[in-house]
């Protein structure tokens, strides 16, 4: 499905995620070391993940807010609340739970809330919400060094 342009760099991000779930699944299949893993998710989570869902929640939730902002916002706090219990346990289940969530979280904004957004915004709008991305917008890179799912 063709997305509209102004959201396109946050359907960008979502590739580097959906990655992120899939070296995290590698990873657990290969049985690598666990703080190998946390490391990583720690790492998107500062570098990439934290950002992403300031941009969503400052720039997207202003120019609608309905059932699909607050199932958005709810998967937002989830996922915060498992990388803070994550950042001091060796438990799998997190991480696991980690990378499931974070899939069905992407798959859901891209399937689902994007093409909500893009029926529901005029031009107007997701030109503001294209011109509030380009502001604050990083653009994605992943560039970490311990390639444990290989």
């Amino acid at each position: 499905m063709k997305r509209n342009e102004n959201i396109v760099p946050l359907s960008k991000d979502h590739h580097f995620g959906l990655l992120c779930s899939w070296k995290v699944r590698q990873g657990l299949k290969k049985e690598t070391e666990v703080s190998r893993i946390r490391n990583y998710i720690l790492y998107f989570w500062k570098q990439h993940l934290k950002q992403h869902f300031r941009e969503e929640e400052e720039i997207l939730f202003l120019y609608l807010e309905d059932e699909y902002t607050i199932r958005i916002q709810k998967e937002h706090r989830e996922i915060e609340d498992i990388i803070s219990a994550m950042s001091s346990s060796e438990n799998t289940d997190l991480i696991s739970d980690f990378a499931d969530l974070l899939e069905q979280h992407i798959r859901f904004e891209e399937r689902d809330w994007f093409p909500h957004l893009e029926e529901k915004l005029d031009t107007s709008a997701l030109e503001k919400i294209g011109s509030g991305l380009q502001e604050i917008h990083n653009k994605e890179q992943d560039d970490y060094e311990d390639e444990f799912w290989k």
